[in-house]
C-alpha cells in the first residue's frame, strides 16, 4: 500500500520557499474507499502550493488521485494555511 502523505510531502515540499514549514496529515473518511489529506503551510507557501487559478493544486490532486485509482482509493487533497 502507498504512503500518501509521504508522497505527498515529498511532492510539495520543494515548492515551497520553507520546506520545513510544510506539513501534511492524513485524516480519518466517513468512507472506506477515500483517504483525506490535509496540506498545511505559512501564507506564502500555500500560495505557490494552489497556484494561479488553482492550477498547481489541481495538477497535484490528478497525480494523486491516478495513483490512488491504482488502490481503489478515492484521494482528497485540501490546502490550509496556519
Amino acid at each position: 500500500m502507498i504512503n500518501y502523505e509521504n508522497v505527498l510531502l515529498e511532492l510539495v515540499k520543494p515548492m515551497a520557499d520553507d520546506p520545513s514549514s510544510i506539513s501534511v496529515k492524513q485524516m480519518e473518511s466517513l468512507y472506506d474507499d477515500e483517504i483525506l489529506l490535509h496540506v498545511y503551510a505559512k501564507n506564502d507557501d500555500i500560495a505557490r502550493l494552489i497556484g494561479r487559478k488553482g492550477q498547481m493544486a489541481k495538477a497535484i490532486r490528478d497525480t494523486l488521485a491516478i495513483a490512488g485509482r491504482n488502490e481503489g482509493k478515492r484521494i482528497v487533497v485540501k490546502f490550509e494555511e496556519y
